[in-house]
This record gives C-alpha cells, structure tokens and sequence, in this order.
C-alpha cells in the first residue's frame, strides 16, 4: 500500500503584475527580468489571503478528486506567510469546509514546503494513521516583499495548490528529502521581533532577502543530485521518467537541472511565466494546470523536486 493523488487543485489571484507594471515602480523592464527569470507576469493579492486561497484551491482539489470534505482525515498546509500566528491555516481551511474531525496542522518549510508535506502525508498513510489527506500550499508572498528592491521582489508571486492523496496500490515510489541549517541566511525574512513589558523596541518589520547567485549555485547542485538519488532508490533511470515537475523559481535553473541530467527540456512542464515563483504552491499549481490539460496518463512516471530557504531541498518520484 502507498500514497496516490486522486484529485488536483489551484486558486490565483486575479490581479495579473506584468514586468511592465514592475517597471513603473522601480528601476528594471520587462526584458531584463524575463532574460534572468522567465517570468513575465505574476498575481498579486489584493486582500484575500492565505486562507481564502488555501480554500478556494481546496474545493477545486475536493471536485477533481470527485470526494467531500467530510471524508478527510487530516489537513496539511505547507506556507511560510500565514494570515495568523494562530490559529493555523489548516484549522481555518477545516471550519469553512465543514469538516470538524480531521487532524489540522501548517508546515513550514518555505518552497520545499508542499513536498515536506506529501512526505508526511505519505508517512501518515503508510502507517495507517489516515486514509485521506488535504495538501495545500498556500502564500502570500508579496507582502514579505521589498517592492523598491527589484533584485527579490520581482521573483514571487502569490497563489495555492492543492492535492488529495489516498492510499492505494499505486502512487509513490520513492521520497527523499534534506536540510542544511548552515546556509540558512541566504534566504531569510524576520518574524515578529522580540517586544514585551521587559523589552521595548521600536518594532520595526523586515522583508525577504536573498542571495540569489548562492540560491542559484545551491539549486542547479542539489537538485539533480537529489533526483538522482531518489532514482538510484527506486532503481529506475531518467529515461523511465515521463515527466519532471520542478519547483518554478527560475527558468534558467530548470533549464540547467534538465542539461544536467541529460533530459530534454520538454519533459519539465514551467509556467513560472505567469506566476514567478509561488513558493510551497509552484508545485502543486503546476500539478493541477498538467492534470487538467490532460498531459498526465495513468501510468506516467513523474519526478517532483523543490529547494528552499532552510535550506532544504526533496524529491518524490511517483505513478500517476
């Protein structure tokens, strides 16, 4: 027995932020960022949230799966920029679903958070503690952003995905995953600092900042290797992979992952175009607009892999 999505699901927000749009606020142009990034366009926020967005992805996840909400025995949502510190995303998404007796928690492993969470979804089921489980990544990145730093900002983009996994006889095959604390500030956004009635400061809120030549030198290394690993366990090949969905940070990282591993470009779907960089959502975005395009067939062999800050980094290989 092992681990199968059944259904796939994603919500964006409306508001589309071209290049053009950047440009008009700070110092960069369509072509500059396009020729690092691949990005074009990103959604913006403009007030739903974390939440709203979780759940939104949710039941289109839910209707894909042809499943209801009161068959869920747990609820995962993998995001770094919750609405609250508490109550968490997952509980949230639980009460509008009207499921009051699945188990609830958030993850956060930054954009290695949706595959940190299918592995925990898989250990779950594996173990016979849950049947059927809720995975979401849900960000609102931009209001982590520096909007006049056109280095980091120009990157994200907010949106959430969503998966519902099952046990089943086929499905996962194989999942690794790795962390390296020592590299943890190349990618860092400070939380609420320290303020009580023994320590008084002047509250000030920090942005996401990144190194992004050492993030591009880290991803374009560990990725491949993590595949290969993955592969190695599994005793398969790449030429045995139909397809590979890779967290969309950059295009030029794919486009180095796939030289790497001696893979045709063509077998790593991107829509990083649209979206820039959602975070624990690129994945399952991506998941959903393959799936409901009708690019997956029963059988299929798809590899996921994903970096982030932490740093970590993972992969799943699995039967569709």
């Amino acid at each position: 027995m092992t681990t199968k999505i059944i259904g796939t699901g994603h919500y964006v927000p409306e508001r589309i932020v071209t290049n053009d749009d950047l440009a008009m606020i700070m110092d960069t142009s369509d072509e500059w960022i396009a020729e690092r990034t691949g990005i074009r366009q990103r959604r913006i926020d403009t007030g739903e949230g974390v939440v709203s967005m979780a759940l939104k992805a949710s039941k289109n996840a839910l209707e894909n799966a042809g499943i209801t909400a009161d068959m869920l025995d747990m609820i995962i949502v993998a995001t770094s920029t919750a609405d609250d510190l508490f109550p968490n995303t997952a509980s949230l998404v639980q009460r509008e679903l009207g499921n009051h007796q699945c188990v609830c928690f958030d993850l956060s492993a930054a954009c290695s958070g949706f595959l940190y969470a299918l592995n925990t979804a898989h250990a779950y089921i594996k173990a016979g503690m849950a049947k059927t489980v809720l995975i979401i990544g849900s960000e609102c990145l931009s209001k982590t952003m520096d909007w006049t730093d056109r280095s980091t900002s120009i990157l994200f983009g907010d949106g959430a995905g969503a998966v519902i996994v099952t046990e089943a006889e086929t499905g996962i095959e194989s999942v690794v995953a790795h962390s390296d604390g020592r590299k943890g500030e190349v990618i860092i956004c400070d939380g609420r600092p320290l303020e009580n009635f023994l320590v008084k400061k002047n509250v000030t809120y920090a942005y996401t900042q990144m190194d992004g030549q050492e993030v591009f030198r880290f991803a374009v290394k560990t990725v491949p290797e993590c595949i290969h690993e993955l592969l190695d366990q599994a005793k398969i090949g790449v030429e045995d992979v139909d397809y590979f969905i890779l967290h969309q940070a950059n295009e030029r990282i794919i486009r180095s992952v796939s030289k790497r591993l001696r893979v045709p470009l063509e077998r790593f779907p991107m829509n990083l175009h649209n979206y820039g960089n959602t975070s624990a959502a690129s994945i399952p975005i991506l998941l959903d607009e393959c799936n409901r395009n009708g690019l997956f067939v029963p059988g299929h062999k798809i590899v996921l892999s994903g970096f982030g800050a932490g740093l970590t980094w993972g992969a799943a290989l699995l039967t569709w």
